[in-house]
């Protein structure tokens, strides 16, 4: 029966695991570029208790359960419209380049740019987009196109002047990249090295200028995941009280027996 108990708080541990990653998951719903996570589960060793020569089979019993990785879903969030024209959204496989301001190179699909005091497009954090491209100051309009080709209108002329070229990363494995916060993430050696090319070009998406790309979060599907993990949590602690309830019994009859 003790078995019973670490078979049954490991559950609990396990569903514990699992009713963070759907809280997260929740409080990211309205999140721009955010990727929900769940939770891979394996189960533990088993104890063999006895051996039957006969039909060469053994009684053996589980020990319980462990998390074994947290996955990330990197599938496509809805594009919304958004009216602001350094939005971008991309429609298919990708990550925009960042550098960050320690040095490091971050990927995200967060699209809400803005331009900074030098003409350069960066985030909401002031992290300029890599390739680096910058806006001149009398610049009155601003085109970005489905393969990335960003142009203006300056004040007086008529034609729209190239200004630069957005490149999107791609990987082999995104879901082994590490996650950095604010929606950023960086490549390890589970995600394999950044891809990287112009868009629409090697399986990689398209760019959609004045849309970004909402959470992929369904908050029905997480809503009924969040029922399911509760149950299953008080399951677990329905046999550890039934555990204890149990083994009250079997020492009150040592005690009588004694």
């Amino acid at each position: 029966m003790i078995q019973s108990l670490y078979a049954a708080s490991s559950g609990m541990i396990a569903q514990q695991t699992q009713l963070d990653l759907i809280s997260n998951n929740i409080s990211n719903a309205n999140t721009i570029g955010y990727k929900k996570q769940h939770a891979e589960f394996a189960d533990l060793m088993y104890q063999s208790i006895n051996h039957v020569k006969a039909s060469q089979t053994s009684m053996e019993v589980g020990l319980g359960v462990k998390s074994t990785s947290i996955s990330r879903e990197f599938t496509q969030g809805d594009l919304k419209k958004s009216g602001n024209d350094l939005d971008i959204a991309i429609s298919g496989k990708g990550f925009f380049k960042l550098q960050l301001g320690d040095g490091i190179v971050a990927y995200t699909r967060n699209g809400t740019f803005r331009l900074n005091h030098e003409g350069s497009i960066v985030n909401a954090d002031g992290n300029k987009m890599l390739p680096e491209i910058r806006v001149p100051k009398d610049a009155t309009t601003i085109s970005i196109s489905k393969d990335g080709v960003v142009s203006v209108k300056k004040s007086g002329d008529e034609n729209m002047l190239n200004i630069g070229q957005i490149k999107l990363a791609n990987f082999v494995n995104p879901s082994g990249l590490r996650s950095l916060g604010d929606n950023n993430f960086s490549s390890t050696e589970y995600s394999g090295s950044a891809i990287t090319s112009m868009p629409g070009q090697n399986g990689i998406g398209e760019t959609k200028q004045s849309y970004v790309e909402i959470s992929n979060v369904e908050l029905v599907r997480e809503m009924t995941n969040l029922i399911t993990t509760q149950r299953s949590y008080e399951a677990n602690a329905k046999v550890i009280t039934t555990t204890d309830e149990m083994l009250k019994i079997v020492n009150k009859l040592k005690s009588e027996l004694i």
